[in-house]
């Protein structure tokens, strides 16, 4: 069972994405300081913030492949595709870790272990 502030430092990984609408990267590096921060202290903050900072960088790459075939048009198409999944599965984890359960980002790049 964990404690209602793992919990909510699990889903504050997860909601510190948003933080990248206002500023350019942020979506990268909030969950990735409160990962640094907080990953000794808890286990599922650990886990989940991991999580969430390969799956951000996933589609930061998705996004960058999009922008290039944006000059064949279907980029366009991609770009919109890319963020619409990516806030699906970004408050799908929100909901997943706010009920203290842990949430696997599907096609994610695993590049923190």
């Amino acid at each position: 069972m964990l404690r209602n502030d793992e919990k909510n430092w699990g889903m504050f990984c997860h909601v510190a994405v948003f933080a990248g609408a206002v500023i350019p990267g942020a979506n990268i590096v909030a969950p990735l300081v409160i990962w640094l921060l907080k990953k000794d202290e808890y286990a599922f903050v650990n886990e989940q913030g991991k999580e969430v900072v390969n799956f951000q960088i996933t589609v930061t790459i998705a996004l960058g492949i999009s922008f290039i075939l944006s000059f064949f048009i279907i980029g366009f198409f991609l770009m919109i595709a890319v963020g619409v999944v990516s806030l699906i599965y970004t408050v799908l984890g929100i909901i997943k870790t706010s009920e203290g359960l842990s949430y696997r980002y599907p096609m994610s790049i695993k590049i923190l272990k």
